[in-house]
């Protein structure tokens, strides 16, 4: 086939193709026969929908020993057998994924037997769970995917923090407790990343909210479905760790909540103390060090488009600068995060004049990053280390970066433009630092 192999399950005896044919990529999955025959060895299979199989030489054929196509018709996702689960209790979050992906119900005896063996989880590797779990979070409908993983007594094996966000109350604006915000989160996160999808999609624009976050970031929806696209590890695009930082983004504000006296409610911190609880859960569930990276940078930085907002001006090119700094390339992330979490947050109520700053802080940020790089996220160096050492007679240290951090900064701004106006700048910050040597 000339394609690339990589083994899904080599305990199961399964494994997966990848093929590139002018510029289309197929995905054939092959698995190895666990039972004397077909159809003893669909009755091994997770779903009747998914227990149904054609020979080649008949393919006019359908072959269905268990009625999987009833069930599909009827949008019933029902286990093969009585032990489908036990065999397997990763299937218990595939059967959510799967009725959210194609609106079905599970049935209700498959349904019972994914909470008889939730707490089988715990023999599952976190590899298998982490792939089940963060394709349904970046999947259709991720907020009633969780619900149901709830429910169904799934969750706690996945993000036992998860629990602790039910009936944690948050002060005005706030409308609902941190796990109805951190639900809502995930629908409005979904619906924004429908309306700036590669396509337009008038429907989903005649939302007030949506058609303008559409008018303002409109610009950007190619670029912004290459960011997305974009996987930092194997097949898992960076749209599935958005939406995982969106699920992880409150996670410590029930241990840093804090009652004023007069009754106003803060969660000081819980950004930064979040970042590092929300990598943390992604190390366990065995994400790469890339994509654990994306996501502490995300939640420690979801707040700041918001506090961009706040400011009585537009953001500067020094904040910008600042903001892509701190952020880095999960920037965009945080800037589709931002926009949702001030959805979530106002609930039914649409605050349009400040969802339109919201729209406006963010259209300027990815302008800085998709548009202007060069000025807003990475500036070309004017000089360099060494440059600083010969001309002031500096040694290697600390202090060389700072004053590169200092010039590049002034850079950004529009302060300084070339080398001379560069070292100048070098000049002024030593001697506000007391001086040069």
């Amino acid at each position: 086939l000339r394609g690339a192999y990589y083994p899904l399950d080599e305990e199961r005896g399964t494994g997966r193709v990848i093929l590139t044919r002018d510029k289309a990529r197929y995905v054939l999955d092959f698995a190895a026969l666990r039972a004397p025959d077909l159809n003893a060895d669909l009755a091994l299979r997770d779903f009747t929908i998914n227990a149904m199989a054609v020979s080649v030489s008949h393919p006019e054929t359908l072959i269905d020993p268990l009625g999987g196509e009833a069930d599909l018709r009827a949008g019933v996702i029902r286990a093969c057998g009585p032990t489908s689960l036990s065999d397997d209790p990763v299937r218990g979050l595939r059967a959510v994924r799967l009725a959210a992906q194609f609106d079905f119900r599970i049935h209700k005896e498959t349904r019972e037997a994914v909470k008889r063996e939730a707490a089988s989880l715990k023999r599952v590797s976190a590899e298998r769970i982490r792939d089940e779990f963060v394709r349904l979070l970046g999947g259709r409908r991720p907020a009633a995917a969780i619900r149901a993983l709830d429910m169904l007594g799934l969750l706690e094996w996945i993000v036992p923090e998860a629990s602790t966000l039910k009936g944690v109350t948050q002060s005005a604006p706030h409308a609902f407790d941190v796990w109805e915000h951190t639900l809502a989160i995930l629908e409005r996160l979904e619906d924004l990343l429908a309306v700036l999808g590669p396509r337009h999609d008038p429907d989903a624009a005649a939302d007030l909210a949506l058609g303008l976050a559409s008018v303002r970031l409109g610009r950007y929806r190619l670029p912004l479905d290459e960011h997305l696209s974009t996987c930092l590890s194997a097949d898992r695009p960076a749209r599935w760790l958005l939406f995982l930082s969106a699920f992880l983004h409150d996670i410590a504000k029930p241990a840093t909540r804090k009652l004023d006296a007069d009754g106003a409610i803060h969660f000081y911190e819980h950004d930064l103390v979040g970042a590092e609880m929300a990598a943390r859960r992604a190390t366990r569930l065995r994400f790469s060090a890339d994509e654990v990276k994306r996501v502490r940078l995300t939640v420690n930085c979801h707040l700041r488009p918001l506090l961009l907002a706040n400011e009585a001006t537009g953001p500067s090119r020094r904040a910008i600068y600042r903001f892509y700094r701190a952020a880095g390339e999960a920037g965009v992330d945080v800037c589709l995060l931002s926009l949702a979490d001030s959805l979530a947050t106002w609930g039914p109520e649409f605050r349009q004049a400040e969802w339109t700053r919201m729209t406006e802080v963010v259209a300027a940020l990815l302008k800085g990053y998709f548009e202007e790089p060069e000025q807003s996220v990475q500036p070309p160096p004017l000089l360099n280390g060494r440059d600083l050492i010969a001309h002031f007679g500096l040694e290697e240290g600390p202090l060389v970066g700072k004053l590169l951090e200092a010039i590049r900064e002034a850079q950004a701004a529009g302060e300084v433009a070339d080398k001379e106006a560069a070292l100048e700048l070098a000049r002024v910050v030593l001697n506000q630092m007391g001086g040069l040597p």
